[in-house]
């Protein structure tokens, strides 16, 4: 049977959700939660107070903020126990990855269209690199992670995600379609991502897919690190560890026969 509700106010409720997220632990205003969806305040207001009804999120009734409400944690919890929360079968790998290579090592997971960090170690030498951290978000495309989820997906939802996604504005020259699709093609020769200090000067990254069950790229492992531990003649070593190790990670994450 269809339903009734318009496609639009799922889009609303959803980057309201989003924005209450991005918002904790302090939650967010009602002008703040408009501001950041785009959305007039009466809209958002009507919908920030259905969700509260549903459960879904909490107010303040002192200082009127929005945050998570417990409903979102019962259905964050049971989506985790089963699809989503890798963090413990990938905790050991993270961690041989920042032991071998002496970097930061990073485990991100593809939200939508977007990545978010989800695990950080840091390795033994001295000096790193800070643009990841636990909770950061980037859309696909940007930072390594994100560029590696990308490439591996089919041509028709790259094509799509690149007709209806404009990086230049927020991220440069560089995360045109074109310059995309070149790295895109770059990618999938090696089977890594390479990000050559495009979001931070100095700052370099190279990622590698984790599979789901189904074979999509569901999750993404990184190092990151300052530009003279990434130089060109140490690519293929750090980009053959992190295949060695995501592969490692996406069979412990499918099903026993």
């Amino acid at each position: 049977m269809a339903s009734n509700v318009p496609p639009n106010v799922i889009a609303r409720t959803a980057a309201l959700l989003r924005a209450v997220g991005a918002a904790e632990p302090d939650g967010g205003s009602t002008t703040e939660l408009a501001r950041a969806t785009q959305l007039a305040r009466p809209t958002a207001h009507r919908l920030l107070t259905s969700l509260a009804d549903e459960g879904f999120l909490d107010r303040d009734a002192a200082s009127g903020r929005w945050t998570l409400g417990p409903e979102m944690y019962l259905l964050g919890s049971a989506a985790a126990a089963g699809r989503y929360d890798i963090t413990d079968q990938a905790r050991r790998v993270v961690h041989t990855l920042s032991a071998v290579s002496g970097e930061s090592a990073f485990l991100s997971a593809r939200r939508g269209d977007e990545t978010v960090c989800l695990l950080r170690e840091d390795g033994s030498f001295p000096l790193r690199s800070h643009v990841l951290y636990e909770g950061i978000r980037f859309p696909l495309g940007v930072a390594s992670a994100g560029m590696v989820i990308l490439a591996h997906l089919p041509d028709r939802e790259i094509v799509d995600y690149l007709k209806r996604t404009d990086l230049q504005p927020e991220w440069g020259p560089e995360h045109s379609p074109e310059a995309l699709t070149r790295r895109i093609d770059a990618t999938r020769e090696t089977g890594y991502a390479v990000n050559p200090a495009l979001l931070v000067e100095g700052s370099w990254g190279i990622g590698a897919a984790v599979f789901d069950r189904t074979g999509k790229p569901a999750w993404a492992l990184s190092l990151t690190g300052v530009e003279t531990r990434f130089r060109p003649e140490r690519h293929k070593e750090l980009g053959t560890l992190l295949l060695e190790q995501a592969h490692i990670l996406t069979g412990l994450l499918r099903p026993e026969r």
